[in-house]
């Protein structure tokens, strides 16, 4: 299965997910061979997730799409009854969002790397891991553009790079810069190419403009080549030190590093910006999904304003 998966180009993180999803419905069955069982056993693990589990509907397609998976490429088996299996009814719900003074009321708390990714989320309405992934060469300070690759859906897009954190972002790349001439040294400056680039420019991964902005600070071993080097930063970090910010800041929304992204898109609509620009720096394929922040600019139930007011 997961040779299946890799063929397909699938991320590192759909291949963990769906493995452990087949691994789960085996084990539920008692190890019966999934060749050997149908729709009644899929029915029965999805509704086993949804009634003991008490999973999200999110999850709970997730599960699914495991297992369409492992019997579509893997066992390729195409039965009329996968078809049929229906998916859970994803709720639909509107998104968190800061107004301008709570989010510089979390700004002004963060200082340092995790200071300046949280300012790069809310300046470029980057999502997370989009910020974490980001690579020396994608920043072009001349033209004060972030180039983000292989984004959502395996899709390139360029989004502003804000003037306030020019300077912040050429400090810290000094640093960075250091930091890589030290591995260089310790002959530990290779760093993850994607497909097959490290084969056919061998120097690159350890070429300046391909090291991560943001790396981790020790070094981690490669789970698909077993090559040890420097990964970027883990996105938890991130995520933790901006609830502690939320938190000490007595704020009862449940902010995040993606409520950022949130508050960028609204704030840029509120400005007077198009929703098709919003569209474009979001990386959205469709505009339908822009408009779920336009909710806020409608003051009090869509704009009507209350006969209790009148």
């Amino acid at each position: 299965m997961r040779d299946r998966i890799r063929v397909k180009h699938y991320s590192i993180r759909t291949e963990t997910q769906y493995v452990q999803w087949v691994r789960r419905f085996i084990l539920f069955h008692d190890k019966k061979h999934p060749k050997d069982m149908g729709a009644p056993e899929v029915e029965m693990f999805l509704t086993h997730l949804a009634v003991v589990g008490n999973v999200a509907a999110a999850t709970q397609n997730q599960a699914l799409s495991a297992l369409l998976f492992l019997y579509r490429e893997v066992l390729v088996i195409n039965l009329p009854w996968l078809d049929n299996v229906t998916r859970a009814k994803r709720p639909q719900r509107l998104p968190v969002v800061l107004t301008r003074e709570e989010t510089h009321a979390v700004l002004d708390r963060m200082s340092g790397v995790y200071g300046l990714m949280a300012r790069l989320l809310y300046g470029t309405g980057m999502r997370l891991m989009e910020c974490v992934r980001l690579r020396v060469k994608d920043v072009d300070f001349a033209r004060r553009e972030i180039l983000i690759r292989d984004g959502k859906g395996a899709k390139d897009r360029v989004t502003m790079l804000p003037d306030s954190v020019v300077l912040p972002l050429q400090a810290h790349l000094q640093q960075r810069r250091v930091l890589f001439d030290d591995d260089g040294q310790a002959g530990k400056a290779g760093v993850y190419m994607p497909d097959a680039l490290a084969r056919k420019y061998p120097n690159s991964p350890t070429e300046w403009g391909w090291q991560y902005i943001f790396p981790s600070g020790s070094y981690s071993i490669d789970p698909r080549s077993g090559a040890e080097r420097r990964h970027h930063l883990d996105e938890k970090l991130l995520q933790r030190a901006m609830k502690r910010v939320v938190q000490a800041s007595g704020m009862p929304k449940p902010a995040t590093p993606h409520t950022l992204r949130h508050s960028f898109a609204t704030h840029l609509l509120e400005g007077g910006y198009d929703i098709r620009t919003v569209q474009e720096l979001l990386g959205h394929k469709d505009v339908s999904t822009t408009m779920i922040y336009t909710h806020v600019l409608n003051k009090g139930g869509r704009g009507v304003v209350s006969p209790l007011d009148r």
